[in-house]
């Protein structure tokens, strides 16, 4: 088989984030300074770089914080029209004590602020592709193991 054989393979963008949740198990979402919604501290994956890394690395950039992050949540294949395909990773970052939430210093050229949410306000709060990855992420936190998606939702078994 030649390289001109090869049948085409997909190429998708990675991106990993956290969920942080307060004492009263309320939500941390940020507010990005270049979208018009609220988000997951997070973000791309970089070259060389392992999805678990990404969120490491984004949650400091992001909160200038670098807690403790568990395991991971989800993993959702979600191509977006506009940007190809996408595959997506939440990982559980459990309760910020009190001490790693004053320490927060948000990275003032990408976050407007932040704030801890109910978890039953997160489907109004976010965009409806985020919110069903966010939902489908405090099943598998409850669960106690990872969940696979696709564009949000676990398959049908």
């Amino acid at each position: 088989m030649t390289a001109h054989d090869t049948p085409p393979m997909a190429t998708p963008r990675a991106a990993a984030g956290a969920l942080f949740f307060d004492e009263h198990d309320r939500l941390l979402l940020v507010q990005p300074r270049y979208k018009d919604h609220r988000d997951l501290p997070g973000g791309y994956v970089e070259p060389g770089e392992t999805p678990y890394q990404a969120c490491r690395r984004e949650v400091r950039e992001e909160l200038g914080i670098e807690p403790d992050i568990g395991g991971l949540l989800v993993v959702d294949w979600a191509p977006h029209p506009a940007e190809g395909d996408k595959v997506l990773f939440l990982f559980d970052g459990g309760v910020l004590s009190g001490t790693a939430r004053r320490d927060v210093r948000l990275a003032d050229d990408e976050l407007a602020g932040y704030d801890f949410h109910p978890v039953e306000e997160i489907p109004g709060l976010l965009i409806g592709r985020l919110a069903a990855r966010v939902t489908a992420a405090l099943a598998a936190r409850r669960l106690g193991h990872p969940l696979y998606l696709e564009n949000g939702r676990p398959l049908a078994s």
